[in-house]
């Protein structure tokens, strides 16, 4: 079925408003909510079971528990294909269900952990997890393309499901308050760090310079207009221009010393932003929103961040010219109506 094109604002002010009117009953501590995982190739399916399962865990982690998963995979990706089996191993040592298929584990959860390592697939494994009415959260990448990534939320709306993608660094407490810390002040301009390595399968930055794209999107928020990059073998350099002028920098690294963190120049002061606090409080964040319903990343929010790695990589095929984001997004409600 063919979807209309629609402006980014329209399409995320639908989504929330779908999204917050789905919102799951809170749970019963004696009877978790259900959790299954699709895509054991990534450490995080390990990370984040511990966590739901520790048995002495507490608050919004005590609603949850992973008790199937669906091990997927991809065989034109190394990275993939080569911890399948490690990871399946682990988990069914702790105590989950391993599947033969998603079709086989939706009817055994109430909420599913969408962790494939490979964004390509994600579309595909999504429609089935969102047809069946299951809040889900999708790993990074969220997609394989800008398109993929605006047909999901588009099929969440539709159906009404609760739906929502982050990386784990955004609710890190040094970078998660740094918007509103009054040390700094107004935002001014944030300058974000972090590895970057690429995987020819996706877009450069879709695959590991998510984590800075998205700390630098956690500390600036919403309103950039334009993107250009400068690339070389040991790192990239991308310029964002937000509206009124403000500019946010993403440097990725691949050479040197490789660490995760920001610079933020505010109306106050120039402060450097807290350390990755690791995947406990992302972790936290799911639980809650596999509770209540209720996103704690505005579509909005995430469709800009994946448009801002998408005008990099064309800004990359221009020579370094700056590219808006509404070019970039224009092109992609286009081939997501296309179904393509």
């Amino acid at each position: 079925m063919t979807c209309r094109s629609l402006p980014l604002a329209s399409l995320t002010i639908g989504i929330l408003a779908a999204m917050t009117a789905s919102t799951a009953t809170a749970a019963d501590p004696a009877k978790p909510i259900k959790v299954g995982i699709i895509g054991l190739d990534t450490s995080h399916v390990v990370a984040f079971t511990k966590a739901m399962n520790d048995p002495d865990r507490k608050g919004d982690l005590a609603a949850v528990q992973v008790v199937a998963a669906f091990p997927g995979g991809s065989p034109d990706i190394p990275s993939s294909h080569d911890r399948v089996e490690g990871y399946t191993k682990e988990l069914r040592d702790m105590g989950v269900q391993i599947v033969g298929s998603i079709d086989e584990l939706l009817p055994k959860v109430d909420a599913v952990l969408l962790e494939s390592v490979d964004g390509r697939p994600h579309l595909k494994q999504a429609i089935p997890v969102i047809n069946a009415g299951k809040p889900v959260f999708i790993d990074k990448p969220v997609a394989g393309t800008l398109g993929d990534a605006i047909a999901i939320f588009r099929r969440a709306k539709e159906k009404n499901v609760p739906c929502f993608s982050s990386s784990s660094l955004r609710f890190s407490p040094g970078i998660l308050g740094m918007r509103g810390d009054e040390r700094v002040g107004d935002v001014l301009g944030c300058a974000a760090y972090g590895p970057c390595s690429l995987e020819p399968h996706h877009p450069d930055l879709f695959w590991y310079g998510i984590h800075g794209v998205e700390t630098l999107f956690t500390i600036m928020g919403t309103g950039c207009e334009s993107v250009s990059r400068t690339q070389t073998e040991g790192g990239e350099l991308v310029v964002g221009v937000w509206k009124g002028g403000r500019i946010g920098t993403f440097r990725g690294l691949r050479a040197g010393k490789h660490d995760y963190g920001a610079v933020v120049f505010g109306s106050k002061a120039i402060v450097p932003s807290g350390s990755y606090a690791g995947y406990q409080p992302l972790v936290v964040e799911i639980a809650k929103f596999f509770q209540t319903g209720k996103p704690p990343v505005s579509a909005e929010e995430t469709l800009e961040i994946y448009a801002f790695m998408e005008a990099a990589d064309e800004s990359k095929r221009q020579g370094g010219a700056p590219v808006t984001i509404k070019s970039v997004m224009d092109k992609a409600q286009a081939a997501a109506s296309a179904g393509k």
